[in-house]
């Protein structure tokens, strides 16, 4: 017997390591996926104002840092009672559209495109961003003004490109003038030109790496996402697990989120393995994220996206449960993104002063969630009668899927051992 350890795991938004256990004869007898850093947020908010927490936890992540504010915010409101104005809605949306915008263009261009555009057997040393400039630089202009745009529509929503801080309880703090919005609604058919664009890109690479698309962290599992009214929706506001065959489908409030998801805890992980309850530990496992959220719903908000996941699912069909497809499920996303950014800019709220209802902190217990860029992103919160948090609950995207990305990473090693 022996071990294969590989650590650092590079192209990684975190930190973890992978242990591959070999039996006698060479083959891989047990795998693991380790996350190695410990967060600790759950008990850095206990003790501190609700009110505080949205501007703490966003620190979890440098990337998601504004799906963890709104999250935050949206849990503080639910456990003091309040409901914001319309346009203090729209305006939290366009915030996480903006963020979903600027982290999807970070991880298909960044982190995924240079084993594609480059190709995996490429030389590591260029096998990264700097290579895919070099071969492919207009693809890389496009990448850099998707992100940059994304940035933009954070920092003129929510105060600060990184670490957003106008998400208060009872609604936003800042409100949107008619000129930056007209600033950013300039570029809004561009940006949607450029993720159309990377579609296309991805479509043609798909047909380059089919076989591996199609063999490598290949698994049946559950899935996790949010819809609204049945359609795809980052921000709000009904939960849906999907089975593995696609044919059952079961909605719940966000508020009910215990009853239906489990966490299991694991010796060798700082995170534990979350599970879909009414199934049961190891089989409820499940996953989230843009393959997930793509499975879930029964059609995407806007046109073009629309027009895409009907075209992915006649490549991968439905449920589609290769690993490798979430490249392709996540530029989906990004024409969603871009569209419903331009949809939310012309809407005349947008621009509306009514963004801050009255509110008065209490005893209460609330949860918010997001779709994040890597999946359903849960706050739960409870609060004494001086609106102290006592309790907290956060259930990060990445935690959902780790289960199953070791599954996948399993598949793959007996694949590749083969």
């Amino acid at each position: 017997m022996g071990k294969i350890v590989i650590e650092p795991l590079s192209r990684l938004e975190g930190h973890g390591k992978v242990t591959i256990t070999l039996d006698e004869n060479g083959r891989p007898k047990d795998v693991k996926l380790h996350i190695t850093a410990l967060r600790g947020f759950e008990q850095f908010v206990v003790g501190r104002p609700a009110e505080e927490v949205p501007r703490i936890v966003p620190r979890i992540c440098g990337i998601c840092q504004t799906a963890h504010h709104l999250a935050s915010v949206k849990a503080v409101d639910a456990a003091w009672g309040v409901e914001i104005p319309e346009p203090a809605k729209k305006l939290r949306e366009l915030m996480h559209i903006g963020n979903m915008i600027h982290s999807h263009a970070l991880h298909f261009y960044f982190l995924a495109a240079p084993d594609f555009v480059l190709g995996p057997d490429a030389d590591p040393a260029i096998r990264n961003i700097v290579g895919v400039i070099d071969k492919a630089p207009e693809v890389a202009k496009q990448a850099i003004a998707l992100r940059k745009y994304g940035q933009k529509i954070v920092e003129a929503v929510g105060g600060k490109a990184i670490h957003p801080v106008t998400g208060i309880p009872g609604g936003q703090a800042k409100r949107l003038t008619e000129e930056e919005r007209d600033k950013i609604l300039k570029d809004a058919d561009q940006m949607i030109e450029y993720a159309k664009n990377g579609v296309e890109l991805i479509k043609q690479l798909n047909e380059q790496h089919m076989d591996k698309i199609k063999t490598l962290g290949v698994i049946d599992t559950y899935y996790l996402g949010l819809v609204k009214d049945g359609k795809h929706n980052f921000y709000d506001d009904t939960l849906r697990f999907l089975s593995p065959d696609g044919k059952e489908k079961v909605d719940f409030k966000p508020s009910e989120y215990l009853d239906y998801i489990g966490e299991h805890v694991v010796p060798y992980n700082y995170v534990k393995h979350p599970y879909y309850k009414k199934v049961g530990y190891p089989d409820g496992i499940y996953r989230v994220g843009p393959l997930a959220m793509l499975n879930v719903c029964d059609a995407m908000e806007t046109p073009l996206a629309e027009e895409y996941r009907k075209e992915f699912f006649d490549i991968f069909g439905f449920p589609a449960n290769q690993s490798l497809a979430y490249n392709h499920a996540r530029l989906i996303e990004l024409v969603a993104a871009c569209e419903k950014a331009k949809m939310l800019l012309e809407d005349n709220d947008i621009t509306s002063d009514d963004i801050k209802a009255e509110v008065e902190p209490r005893a209460g217990n609330g949860v918010g969630v997001v779709d994040a860029p890597r999946g359903v992103l849960i706050h739960n919160y409870e609060t004494d009668e001086n609106g102290i948090v006592v309790k907290a609950n956060m259930i990060v995207a990445t935690t959902h899927n780790v289960p199953t990305m070791e599954k996948a990473i399993q598949q793959a090693a007996q694949e590749i051992f083969k």
